[in-house]
Parts: structure tokens; C-alpha cells; sequence
């Protein structure tokens, strides 16, 4: 080792800010460092493992894998060792100087400041190693990985401010050995009995052995005082014990393990199948969507084993993203050891793991929905708009997915969704054959649309749709149970199953009586809508806009538009009501200059009823003052 080896490097600036928030943020559950630091070496061991089943010779002579927890009371430290794959040093400067995950900044972005909000924020990110921090006032590293030389070790040391240096040594074994200088206030985990409580407690579960020093009296050690390790974890994979013999809080500290997620779990599903399929799974829904739920790329999928070993942390196959938010563990005894990502997507036993893992997440969410709503509840307002996304990735599961759907309505007290299409359909008017729905950019703006002014005076119930994806789910869903869903803002209302005859012959009546206005409208409004027509949905409102029915509506033509995409322009109509008193006044305008202000300002009313920006907003403001002023003489 040379001076010459050693150098001192700058955290980067999400490091930094983590770093800091931990410190302030976590010291009323400063223990989860010990679990996150015991979970990132039982990853070690797995990796190592892995790797070996290529090239036997990385367990160097020793394929006995664990971690060694050691203290010094009197030097307050504490140091976790284990002999996985261990580091080099680019790996040491990627893993432990930067945060290799993608949203990070996003991620940042929302921290508010409020010490006890963001400490949710930093659980929903899953920090590890950078947990040490919360308890130690400085950390040394000392690393190896397996299959490098001796003289290939790596010394990484921080007091976890702006830097941490460098250093080459010489490190006999593989792996990994964090020693923790533990701050004044905390020399409570340099203690055996606090460290065997806390291992028991979060890292029961771990598939590899967690030794103590156990010291052995002097009658047993041959006259002299020893200490020797001790395994203080069951050492045997989760998973593969009985539900049975399983309480709900390893469960809960399980998914902690696999997930890095700081809250406990909303529910989990474990199953062993034998038969066509040889596999155990338990997969688990979380309570909290992770920070980067929206980020398509970022990584996920469930940890793969092949008949106990680890094969790898995201194995994507398994599950589709409208499940991405569902994390755990699939041991199979099909698969071979030798298999790879690539392999992995051309092979049928994938797809037939694939297909029972999805109808057993789908059909305990139903379950989930039907035994305990207000729980069901709770996950839908948190993955709702993921779940969404089901439809159009997996037709054939279409209608299991939509039964999970919850939505607000024209008979909710509020913007909560809590309605499901079983419930809608239940209470459809007789005769009713469509599931009516609108979509808009909030709840206020489509529960006081226009459009829906006919249905409420007929009693027909609407869904409020005005999450971002609802329209392109409407587009791929299309019906359920037999019923064919449709926009109410779309083409021409359909009178058939919500009129009776009267009404329909008055409505007759309307379109024959103002034929006159209706062409006088469509003359003053010529190139600004394709016709005008008298309306069947008015009620209350002078007029509304109305796209065409295979149109795309005014809600995704917006946000396609805000995303920068040209988006070509609706067919649309303008419905007139004539009973409202501004159109009977317009049709009594002799007057066609004033006639042509009037329908313009009626118009530009109906674009902004539906939501619209005004194309020359101006323009509107100087008509309209105009005519204020003419009432005022």
C-alpha cells in the first residue's frame, strides 16, 4: 500500500442531500440501519453464489457463506462483515459515491423540508447502505471482490459530510467488512444483547447465517475464556417455510428485505404449487407507491431463484408493468440454473408462471375488494392509475381488471373513486344498455360540464373520469359485461334507451322549428365548427361543443398537445339549446352583425365550458365588453 494508492473524492449532490436528510430526518428509527446493512450483505452472498455456478473458483477454497457481526464496546464499533461477491474499486466508487437509480432528482424534488414527511419519502426510495450515517459518526469499508488478487483491496472511508476517500489494500479474504464508528448517543449497538434483539427482530429471514460472538466459559474452552460465532437468524430461506409457521411481522420485515421499502405491506400472497408448474411465490402489494411508480424504465420485477438459488433482484418476465408495483420472490424448480434474461423471454414455462402469478395477484385483489373495501380502497388511491394501464397490455385478463376499477360519479358526494363498474351497472335505469362516461382535467370542471345537465334530469348515473390515462383506457377497455362504454361529449345523444316517445317527437319538433336559427348560427360560425344543431343534452346551458364520436376527446387532445405532439382537429359541432334565454335572445337579433358577435361570444363560452383554451383570447374579451357596454346605454 502507497500514499500514492490513496485519494480523496467529492460525493455527488443527491449523496450529499440524502446524507443529510437521514441524519436530521431518522433518528427516531435509527435502528433500520442494521437491517439494511445485513440485507445488503446477504445480497452479496447471493450474487457470489450466482456468479460461481460459472466459475467455481470465485468461492477461493470457501463456499461457506454468512455474515459476521463484531463490537468493540470501550472503541464503540461495530462492524458487519461478509464473504460475498465483494467490490473493486470502480464498483466501490459507483456504489457507495453516487446513487445509481434512475428519478433521483425527481425523487428530490419533492422533498418538502418537513423532517417527518420526508423520512416517508426517503423509506419509499430505499436509501441501504447510506442508512450507517444515521448512527455512525464515521464509516470505513474494506472490500475485495471474489477472483481479484489479494493486493486488489479497496479502503473507502467517510464521515459522511462532502467527501470520502480512496485507498488500495491488501485483503486476504472476499467481500465486504463495514465498520461503523458509532456517534456518543449510540453506543446502545455496540451491545450483544441489542444487536441479537435486532437481528431476530428484522433479519430472521436472511437465507444466510448472521453470527454473534458467543463467549464460551472457561470449563468449555479448555481453561480459557473464548469467543466464538454464533448464528443468531434461522439462516433458511423464508419462502420456503410453511405459511404456518410464519407470524405477520416476518412477513412484514421479509418485504422490507426485498423491496427496500420502509412500511409495512398492504398484503401478501404465499403459495407453493407442484404439478405442471414446480414453484414457490410470495409476492407482495405495498401500501405506499414507490417514488418513481410513473418512470416506465426504472427497474422492477420480482427476486428469481432457481430451486433456492439466486439468479437475479428484477426479473421483469413474470409480471406485467400494469403490476409493477408488486414486489417478491419466485423460486422455481423448472428453470434452468443457467438462465438468463434473454432466455427467460422465449421460454413457454415463463409464460405459464406469468399467466398464475397474474390471475393470483388479480383474484386476491378482488378478494381483497369484496372482504375488506375500505383496504382495497387505500390501494386503489394509490395504484389506481397504474392498475388502469391493464386493458391495453393484457386483453385476455381485460375484464378481470376492470371488475378492480374504481371511479367517481354523478351520484358520488365527492372526487373519491369508489365506485366499480359491478356497482354502476347494478344501478343502471331499465332499459339503459351503455356505460356513460366524460373525462376532464379535474373533478370540478367535468361535474359541472354541460353535457351531463340531460342525464342528471333523467337519473342516469356518469362516470367522472379525469385521471391522465383514463381516456386511452376507455379506448382499449370499449365494455364490460356486455355494456358498451361512451363518452357523453361524443357525436350525437342517442335518445333510444333514455327517452320516451314524447320527448322524442318534441325534440322533432325543436330541430324543425329552429331550422332558421341553426343556419344562421352555422353561417356566422363558418370554419369554426363543422355544424350546429339544436341539442338533446341541454338542459341549463346555452350551448356546448360535441366532437365526433370516433374523435378524439378534448381532455387527451390537451395533453398530447402540452406534450408537444400535433394532434389533428376534431370534427366538432356546436349544440344550441333554445329554450335558454341568451339563445332565444340571439334568435331575436335582427341585426347580423350583432347576431354574429353574439354567436361568437356563445361559442367561445362552450369552449371554455369544456375546458379549451380560447385560440384568440382578445378578441373575446373586446366582444364581450362590447356587448356589456350596449346593455349598459
Amino acid at each position: 500500500m502507497t500514499a500514492a494508492s490513496k485519494e480523496t473524492l467529492g460525493f455527488k449532490t443527491e449523496v450529499k442531500q440524502l446524507l443529510h436528510l437521514m441524519i436530521h430526518s431518522l433518528y427516531s428509527n435509527k435502528e433500520i440501519f442494521l437491517r439494511e446493512l445485513i440485507s445488503n450483505a446477504s445480497d452479496a452472498c447471493d450474487k457470489l453464489r450466482f456468479e460461481a455456478l460459472q466459475n467455481d473458483a470465485l468461492f477461493e477454497g470457501n463456499a461457506e457463506l454468512g455474515v459476521h457481526i463484531d463490537f468493540d464496546t470501550e472503541a464503540r464499533t461495530l462492524t458487519i462483515e461478509d464473504n460475498g461477491i465483494g467490490m473493486n474499486r470502480e464498483e466501490v466508487i459507483n456504489h457507495l459515491g453516487t446513487i445509481a437509480k434512475s428519478g433521483t432528482a425527481e425523487f428530490l424534488s419533492k422533498l418538502s423540508g418537513d423532517q417527518k414527511k420526508d423520512s416517508q419519502l426517503i423509506g419509499q426510495f430505499g436509501v441501504g447502505f447510506y442508512s450507517a450515517f444515521i448512527v455512525a459518526d464515521k464509516v470505513t469499508v474494506e472490500t475485495r471482490r471474489a477472483g481479484d488478487d489479494a493486493a486488489d483491496g479497496v479502503c473507502w472511508e467517510s464521515a459522511g459530510e462532502g467527501e470520502f476517500t480512496l485507498e488500495s489494500i491488501d485483503k486476504a479474504n472476499r467481500g465486504t467488512r463495514i465498520t461503523l464508528h458509532l456517534k456518543e448517543d449510540d453506543g446502545e449497538f455496540a451491545d450483544s444483547f441489542r444487536l441479537r434483539s435486532l437481528i431476530k427482530k428484522y433479519s430472521d429471514h436472511i437465507a444466510v447465517p448472521v453470527y454473534l460472538p458467543q463467549e464460551v466459559s472457561e470449563d468449555d474452552a479448555d481453561g480459557e475464556n473464548k469467543q466464538i460465532p454464533e448464528a443468531v437468524n434461522q439462516a433458511k430461506a423464508l419462502w420456503t417455510r410453511s405459511k404456518s409457521d410464519l407470524s405477520d411481522d416476518e412477513y412484514k420485515e421479509f418485504y422490507k428485505h426485498v423491496s427496500h421499502d420502509w412500511n409495512d405491506p398492504l398484503l401478501w400472497l404465499h403459495n407453493r404449487v407442484e404439478g405442471k408448474l414446480d414453484y414457490t411465490s410470495l409476492l407482495y402489494i405495498p401500501a405506499k407507491a414507490p417514488f418513481d411508480i410513473w418512470n416506465r424504465e426504472a427497474t422492477r420485477g420480482l427476486k428469481l431463484y432457481v430451486q433456492r438459488v439466486f439468479i437475479m433482484d428484477d426479473a421483469e418476465q413474470f409480471l406485467p408493468l400494469y403490476l409493477r408495483f408488486v414486489k417478491g420472490v419466485l423460486d422455481s424448480n423448472d428453470l434452468s440454473l443457467n438462465v438468463s434474461r434473454e432466455i427467460l423471454q422465449k421460454d413457454k414455462q415463463v409464460d405459464s408462471l406469468r399467466s398464475a402469478l397474474v390471475k393470483r395477484v388479480l383474484d386476491s385483489l378482488d378478494k381483497l375488494a369484496k372482504n375488506e373495501p375500505e383496504k382495497y380502497q387505500s390501494f386503489w388511491d394509490e395504484f389506481g392509475d397504474v392498475l388502469k394501464e391493464g386493458p391495453a397490455e393484457d386483453f385476455a385478463n381485460r375484464e378481470k381488471i376492470a371488475k378492480l376499477f374504481r371511479f367517481a360519479t354523478t351520484k358520488s358526494d365527492s372526487a373519491v373513486q369508489n365506485v366499480g363498474l359491478e356497482d354502476y351497472i347494478a344501478r343502471m335505469r331499465e332499459g339503459q344498455k351503455k356505460i356513460y362516461y366524460i373525462t376532464g382535467d379535474n373533478y370540478a370542471a367535468v361535474s359541472s360540464s354541460p353535457h351531463l345537465e340531460y342525464f342528471r334530469t333523467k337519473g342516469v348515473e356518469v362516470l367522472l373520469l379525469t385521471d391522465r390515462v383514463d381516456e386511452w383506457m376507455v379506448g382499449h377497455l370499449t365494455d364490460f359485461d356486455g355494456k358498451v362504454f361512451q363518452d357523453v361529449t361524443k357525436g350525437e345523444l342517442d335518445l333510444d334507451e333514455l327517452a320516451d316517445a314524447e320527448e322524442k317527437e318534441q325534440q322533432k319538433a325543436l330541430e324543425e322549428t329552429h331550422k332558421d336559427l341553426v343556419e344562421r348560427v352555422q353561417k356566422a360560425l363558418d370554419g369554426d365548427v363543422k355544424n350546429v344543431r339544436v341539442s338533446s343534452r341541454l338542459t341549463d346551458s346555452p350551448a356546448c361543443l360535441v366532437v365526433g364520436q370516433y374523435d378524439m376527446g378534448g381532455h387527451m387532445r390537451r395533453l398530447m398537445e402540452a406534450a408537444g405532439q400535433a394532434v389533428p382537429e376534431p370534427e366538432t359541432a356546436l349544440e344550441i339549446n333554445p329554450s335558454h334565454p341568451l339563445i332565444q335572445r340571439l334568435d331575436s337579433e335582427q341585426d347580423d352583425s350583432r347576431f354574429a358577435e353574439l354567436a361568437q361570444v356563445i361559442y367561445a363560452q362552450a369552449q371554455l365550458a369544456e375546458g379549451s383554451q380560447l385560440k384568440q383570447p382578445a378578441e373575446y374579451v373586446a366582444r364581450l365588453n362590447k356587448l356589456l357596454l350596449d346593455l349598459m346605454r
